[in-house]
């Protein structure tokens, strides 16, 4: 790395793939009990699962807007959230790949595109805003996962 471009770039996948000093989104979807996913401990308003799906369905809608202009957004707040507190047969499995697979993708965006210029069918999003905000949205909801765990007595 010789330039600020490419140092940035570096740390930008790092914040998406996370770690460092926190658990990475993987370490906290890791050996979740099935019957565990569904649960909404101490009348939380979410189980696991509708904290994992959401995390897919906003990081899709963030890389999706980033490279297509005819993408419509799902509408907000009620699609960005599952209605069932439990997954489908074979959801779980599914968001966790796709999940995965779209991280991936948004980062070969981070290495393609000129980060810094806005969006052209934004209303002045980058693609570096969206990285910072992919970052932010799934360390957060990360957290929750982990906080959940803790209090269904299943994290580490």
């Amino acid at each position: 790395m010789n330039n600020h471009h490419d140092i940035l770039i570096k740390e930008l996948i790092k914040l998406l793939e996370g770690g460092g000093a926190h658990a990475t989104l993987e370490d906290a979807l890791d050996g979740i009990p099935a019957d565990k996913l569904g649960v909404k401990p101490h009348g939380l308003p979410y189980s696991i699962w509708q904290l994992t799906e959401h995390i897919r369905i906003a990081q899709w809608d963030m890389l999706e807007f980033s490279k297509d202009g005819n993408h419509q957004s799902p509408k907000w707040p009620d699609d960005y959230w599952p209605k069932e507190a439990e997954p489908a047969e074979g959801a779980w499995d599914k968001t966790v790949a796709a999940i995965k697979a779209d991280r991936k993708a948004f980062i070969e965006l981070l290495k393609s595109d000129d980060i810094y210029q806005p969006i052209p069918h934004g209303d002045g999003q980058s693609i570096l805003r969206e990285a910072l905000q992919i970052g932010d949205h799934n360390s957060y909801h990360t957290s929750e996962i982990i906080l959940l765990r803790r209090l269904l007595g299943i994290w580490k």
